[in-house]
């Protein structure tokens, strides 16, 4: 130990002051491996910029060829332009381009513009171009390895460019140790020859993997039916048919596309197509707003499939966020928001109650019983109980008919008019287990859930009154106190106001407990105790960040579902139809609040498929 007063010295490494290192210009090598870190990040990311680079060079064809998931080897070729020799010398250059003058950044009208894809290529891989100018007499070959430029030779090939990219990231191992599998990296080339092919239906692309596989997409009409013939070939017939059209303008904004019915919904997001002004994206406000769209039509765990194209004046747009060009920033994104989640709920409405064709394909496949149903409340625990008087008004009274529950499971066959066969969900036949309808159409037959087909529509009715007067209450003649845990009783009280609004009052007593004293009319006779308690649970899910919408249609739901027939009630045919009807004119009937079908509607041909006719 140092004696006191002693002074101790610092090491010697740090008792002298560290120069600072003198600032210097990066060689043209380093800059360029730097650069090519940032724009190209894996085979995939090469593969984009070569086919956008064909795109623009005005292709018809192109051809895509990959070796070990892209690293070993890419080979693009096309049938564009092609270049003459003095741009061939110069289109390794950085920032070099033909596709944008000094004024334009702000004016983008082509897929590349920064003139950094090929230098960043060639600093990392053997990097061969090989061009003819429609106007030259033979073509001309560069090479570039590693950054070093060779010379320009006479060449052998037709009209357009091919470009090979040999080892890629061969002068940058570490970015090597960064990779995925071989696997990995031909479906994220894959993926993105997919979506240039989906946004371009009138080029003809193929994609072949060194394992001999070859994917044509051959070339589409101009015009709606061309495009979802392409969206069928790379998303699926299977999208192309349980997809709805929509061609929208809110001012110079085009929206147009497909987007998927809510039951035709996926477990990933890897089919969702977002394109603007032909370029693909994952833009994460268009992300939400086709979320939003949706909404309570889909399960929180299952993602739509759409394949939408923005049209835009490109100075409402900016490409330039990322060095992947796969993020946009729009001048007026609340402009584009609401043209998404209005198209799309509005085609949505439009096409109820129309269902996926692939929840029939999948019954006929499977033969067994449908899947457990998953979250919501349970619609088995509560004992059977009549429709909820004034659901329904005119000639759909039958609503309200008291009848008693049903004993067993028992089918009650409803007669019913011949008109009704032409009907989307068709005429009521029978009822089986208390639980479904079963309908006759002229083409086959439906079966209908009739507790989540009863929730939606109760659901919608209680938006629609929230939207006009507000939704009438009922007193309790005895107010009904419900035990809580602390926060949840907390945070029904925080929202007392917001429940109001949908008919449910009630206050704070005491630390732990909240006392109800009025209810939803449209509701009849709930289980005030059981309906408290859901929407408790409700609100702790959705946190105070989700917006006052979500949480407001979060309690509606809640509210329907607890309003709505029960497994077990057993119906006469006029309830039964006149269900039916009010399906086919209640917006969004296809999908239960919670986004499950409401319906499973089967041809006869599948009818006769189960029993070996075809």
């Amino acid at each position: 130990m140092a004696a006191p007063g002693a002074s101790i010295a610092p090491p010697a490494a740090e008792a002298t002051a560290t120069r600072p290192m003198a600032i210097r210009q990066l060689s043209e090598g380093i800059a360029n491996r730097i650069a090519a870190g940032e724009v190209i990040e894996r085979p995939a990311a090469a593969v984009k910029e070569l086919v956008e680079n064909a795109l623009d060079a005005g292709a018809t064809r192109i051809d895509v060829m990959i070796g070990a998931g892209g690293r070993r080897l890419i080979r693009v070729a096309d049938d564009g332009s092609g270049m003459i020799r003095p741009d061939l010398l110069l289109c390794v250059e950085r920032h070099a381009t033909s596709k944008l003058q000094d004024e334009d950044l702000l004016d983008i009208r082509t897929l590349g513009f920064r003139g950094e894809a090929l230098p960043s290529i060639g600093a990392v891989s053997t990097l061969t171009i090989t061009t003819r100018h429609a106007d030259e007499a033979h073509a001309w070959q560069l090479t570039v390895d590693a950054g070093r430029k060779g010379e320009a030779r006479p060449a052998a090939l037709a009209a357009g460019t091919r470009v090979e990219i040999a080892d890629l990231f061969a002068a940058t191992p570490a970015r090597l140790k960064f990779l995925k599998s071989d696997r990995a990296e031909a479906a994220a080339v894959a993926d993105v020859v997919k979506r240039l092919a989906m946004a371009h239906p009138t080029v003809a692309f193929s994609l072949a993997d060194d394992d001999g596989t070859t994917r044509h997409f051959p070339v589409q009409a101009f015009g709606e039916a061309g495009l979802l013939a392409r969206i069928g070939d790379v998303a699926g017939r299977d999208f192309a048919q349980n997809a709805l059209a929509l061609d929208v303008w809110r001012g110079e904004v085009r929206l147009y596309g497909f987007a998927g019915l809510p039951t035709f919904g996926k477990a990933t997001a890897a089919s969702q197509f977002l394109f603007v002004n032909g370029r693909p994206i994952r833009d994460r406000l268009v992300l939400g707003a086709i979320r939003g769209a949706y909404g309570d039509t889909m399960p929180r765990d299952r993602h739509p499939a759409v394949a939408l194209f923005l049209e835009l004046d490109p100075r409402e747009v900016d490409v330039n966020v990322h060095p992947a060009k796969t993020e946009v920033r729009f001048r007026d994104p609340a402009l584009v928001r609401g043209l998404i989640v209005a198209s799309i709920r509005e085609a949505i409405a439009a096409a109820s109650p129309a269902t996926s064709s692939t929840l029939g394909a999948a019954t006929v496949a499977a033969f067994r019983p449908a899947a457990a149903r998953t979250g919501g409340y349970d619609w088995r625990a509560s004992p059977s109980r009549p429709f909820s008087p004034g659901l329904s008004e005119g000639p759909q009274a039958g609503f309200a008919l008291d009848l008693p529950p049903a004993a067993d499971a028992r089918a009650a066959e409803a007669p019913a008019a011949e008109d009704d066969l032409d009907r989307p969900l068709g005429a009521a036949r029978a009822q089986i287990h208390g639980t479904y309808i079963l309908a006759q159409t002229r083409a086959g037959l439906v079966i209908v859930d009739q507790h989540a087909a009863h929730e939606r529509l109760v659901y919608e009715r209680m938006k629609r009154q929230m939207a006009e007067a507000g939704i009438a209450r009922q007193a309790l003649l005895i107010p009904v106190v419900v035990e809580l845990d602390p926060a949840d009783a907390s945070r029904l009280v925080e929202r007392a106001d917001d429940l109001a609004r949908f008919g449910l009052v009630v206050e704070g007593f005491g630390p732990g407990a909240v006392v109800v004293r009025e209810t939803p009319a449209m509701l009849g006779e709930v289980d005030a105790e059981a309906l408290v308690r859901d929407i408790a649970e409700h609100l702790a899910e959705w946190d105070s960040a989700a917006p006052l919408e979500t949480r407001l249609l979060a309690v509606a739901a809640t509210m329907a579902c607890h309003g709505s027939v029960r497994a077990g009630r057993q119906l006469r045919p006029a309830e039964m139809n006149a269900l039916l009807r009010e399906m086919e004119a209640t917006p969004a009937s296809a999908q239960c609040n919670h986004g499950r079908p409401t319906s499973v509607a089967l041809s006869l041909a599948d009818v006769e498929r189960l029993f070996g006719r075809r």
